[in-house]
């Protein structure tokens, strides 16, 4: 099914979880096989159900044949544990859209479906997963769970994230992300979506708590969110504007092309500090251009979890 039509006959993100299923076989499709030797939990045996064990391997349609409880066991048998970190300030609204397409998707909406794209893979590997999100408070947090129940209600947070329109939605990552790192007990894998834009400006702050988050031998990973084209770029028509700050309201009337070039050093001066301060601390940078498609967000997961595990 055509990713667009469905995004559109959603409404938005209604069928969140069959995009990301199409994300993923989409991947995998374009994948060579190879590198795929070993990524999937493959059934190994059947076993004896035995009273007090959890029915979730059960084989149901043996059981239909055989009118006995066997459950399925695999090679694959791990203990992963992954941590999905979503900013949901009001700049990761940007830009505004009144619907979504797969060619047309802003920052919250790319961080979403990519959410979902990962807990798809994991739901596969019967890994744990959790979620937080943040804005000008902390919004939501869930630990990290392995159930379909558990899956269900993180993406049903994620769609509501997602078709929200927060207004003036300021944050201060780094007192969020001290706080996921203290909900954080056990070693993790840590996926982190943000467009990086602070309210304030103190980027020692910031990466202290990016610190913070590696403690526990936590592996993290950041996943810089942006629309390459406007923000990095400045790509903009070269009349008379208004640009706003969606967090704070504040705004300036001008010609794009009279602060082009400084306005492009700058952001990309910015750019280069997060990806050195991010080699310093040895946290994993991954660019998150949202004009793109989301398999390098996906491949990414397929290193750092051979690398994890």
């Amino acid at each position: 099914m055509d990713l667009q039509l469905e995004l559109n006959k959603a409404g938005g993100f209604k069928n969140l979880e069959l995009l990301a299923k199409q994300v993923v076989e989409g991947f995998i499709a374009g994948m060579h096989k190879s590198p795929f030797h070993g990524f999937s939990s493959e059934f190994a045996e059947h076993k004896i159900y035995n009273q007090g064990e959890s029915t979730k391997h059960i084989d149901w349609k043996l059981f239909a044949k055989t009118d006995r409880l066997y459950t399925k066991r695999y090679d694959e048998e791990t203990n992963l544990r992954c941590h999905l970190i979503v900013d949901n300030s009001s700049s990761m609204h940007y830009p505004q859209l009144a619907d979504f397409s797969i060619d047309s998707l802003n920052k919250i909406a790319f961080s979403a479906l990519a959410s979902a794209a990962l807990m798809q893979i994991l739901k596969k590997q019967r890994d744990a997963v959790g979620l937080s999100i943040y804005s000008d408070k902390y919004d939501y947090y869930s630990p990290e769970k392995g159930s379909e129940r558990h899956h269900q209600m993180l993406l049903h947070q994620l769609r509501e994230m997602a078709i929200s329109k927060p207004k003036n939605k300021t944050t201060d990552t780094y007192t969020y992300l001290h706080q996921i790192a203290e909900k954080i007990k056990r070693r993790s894998l840590i996926f982190f979506f943000t467009d990086m834009f602070q309210t304030t400006s103190d980027d020692e702050k910031l990466f202290e708590a990016l610190r913070h988050l590696k403690y526990n031998k936590h592996e993290v990973v950041l996943f810089h969110v942006f629309d390459k084209q406007h923000e990095l770029e400045f790509n903009f028509s070269n009349t008379p504007k208004r640009f706003v700050d969606v967090e704070t309201g504040d705004h300036i009337n001008l010609y794009a092309e009279n602060i082009k070039e400084n306005y492009e050093k700058a952001v990309a001066d910015y750019f280069s500090e997060i990806k050195l301060k991010c080699i310093q601390y040895r946290i994993k940078y991954v660019e998150a251009d949202i004009n793109k498609d989301f398999n390098n967000i996906l491949m990414t997961y397929m290193i750092e979890r051979q690398k994890f595990l």
